[in-house]
């Protein structure tokens, strides 16, 4: 039986969801091409989640990945406000407590990248 609704193909382009995934899998790669460790990917809380965790000789990096297609409204990293910030802090704090370390007292450091258009910029430290 045919839809009843036309449906174009959209073979080529992305969801929303896939095309972050795509933007994770970027970031990572370039991130282990610097010499970072992965350690994990997308995980999730109820209270945040964090798209990175990757080991960066002995600190814990927890990596935030943001997307633009372009920097009409902004550059990506712009995205990234106060409580977009403490949310990642509070699944850091879950995940560090899943492997017996407190956010206090681990060696730990909160970075983004930021990918706008093709350009991808790596920003360490990007809030404490």
């Amino acid at each position: 039986m045919e839809s009843i609704y036309p449906r174009r193909d959209c073979s080529s382009q992305l969801t929303r969801r896939q095309q972050g995934e795509q933007m994770e899998r970027i970031a990572c790669r370039y991130l282990c091409q610097a010499g970072l460790r992965w350690i994990a990917s997308n995980v999730l809380y109820r209270q945040g989640e964090l798209d990175l965790i990757m080991l960066d000789e002995q600190t814990y990096v927890f990596i935030e990945v943001r997307y633009r297609k372009n920097s009409v409204y902004g550059e990506a990293a712009a995205t990234i406000n106060w409580r977009k910030q403490q949310k990642i802090k509070t699944a850091a704090a879950y995940w560090l407590a899943s492997q017996n370390k407190c956010l206090s007292t681990a060696d730990c450091r909160f970075d983004v990248v930021a990918v706008t258009g093709s350009r991808v910029n790596w920003i360490k430290n990007a809030f404490y």
